[in-house]
């Protein structure tokens, strides 16, 4: 099954703040994912904060990714100021999992 790479933008003035109110429902949220989850993690900046998200699945296609991507309550809060979807190739260090 392909995977696809979830690239997020945090909203640059109250991202991180609507971030820290909606952190418990995301990660219950990317738990409930079980296997189609392959890793997650957040961007930061200079000083460590939280300024976005980058989360890696398996989906039959990039319209059952968005599907996916569209219930983060990161991305329902407001979190984001941009959300991008691209097809993504695991080519080093892969898993054994990975095709």
């Amino acid at each position: 099954m392909p995977l696809f790479a979830i690239i997020c933008t945090d909203k640059p003035e109250e991202g991180l703040a609507l971030r820290k109110a909606n952190r418990e429902k995301h990660l219950s949220w990317l738990d409930s994912l079980g296997d189609t989850l392959k890793a997650a993690g957040p961007f930061t900046d200079d000083e460590g904060n939280p300024s976005g998200s980058l989360i890696i699945i398996e989906a039959d296609s990039r319209e059952a990714a968005e599907a996916l991507a569209s219930q983060d309550p990161y991305r329902q809060g407001g979190v984001f100021e941009h959300v991008e979807i691209r097809p993504w190739k695991w080519l080093l260090k892969k898993p054994e999992w990975v095709e």
